[in-house]
């Protein structure tokens, strides 16, 4: 009898551990209002243009135990695409560059989180043009969260990397010396604790 009791008890509390163990992660949702990517391209060999992609959509799963176990999963609408130029824009959204009637959105969905002294680097699958590739961003944040007075509380991190367009056969009939190859991008990203 008193085994069972002992049981019972040790069945109770390892119950309680796993409670605590699931509220020490929290989702939150990207908020498109304050989030976006902005990129940046060499054009002709002399100079770079900056566009910036809107609607950024998602969720964080956040660990606030052990970070390397939360994830990401957004989207970014490229009808949005936006280089403050209303012809090179129309360009960008035909089928020679984003294609948006047949590609709609981008997606990135993470595979690892990794912390090596500090250095959060986020590795995960881009989807581009209907291609799906491997590509890593560097980490900073997340904000300590805020509440504010109405008891909403928000986060936020940045991120940056860089893309190969050949790797995605994005705008493929531009060569390097018109469009280069190279795309470095950043995102900033506010979140909101559901």
């Amino acid at each position: 009898m008193r085994n069972r009791s002992l049981m019972a008890f040790a069945l109770a509390f390892a119950s309680l551990g796993c409670l605590g163990a699931q509220a020490q992660t929290s989702t939150w949702s990207i908020d498109p209002a304050h989030s976006s990517i902005n990129f940046e391209i060499r054009h002709m060999g002399v100079s770079n243009v900056h566009g910036s992609i809107n609607n950024v959509k998602g969720t964080v799963v956040y660990d606030e135990k052990d970070i390397t176990k939360s994830s990401v999963q957004a989207t970014a609408d490229t009808s949005s695409v936006n280089t403050n130029n209303e012809k090179r824009d129309q360009d960008l959204k035909s089928p020679k560059f984003f294609d948006i009637e047949k590609y709609p959105q981008l997606t990135f969905k993470s595979t690892s989180l990794s912390n090596a002294g500090g250095k959060l680097t986020l590795t995960g699958e881009l989807t581009l043009n209907g291609v799906t590739k491997t590509m890593t961003l560097d980490l900073d944040g997340p904000a300590p969260p805020q509440t504010d007075k109405n008891g909403k509380t928000r986060s936020g991190f940045s991120a940056t990397g860089k893309l190969k367009r050949s790797d995605f056969n994005f705008a493929s009939a531009y060569p390097t010396a018109v469009i280069g190859d190279e795309v470095k991008f950043s995102i900033d990203v506010e979140i909101d604790k559901q």
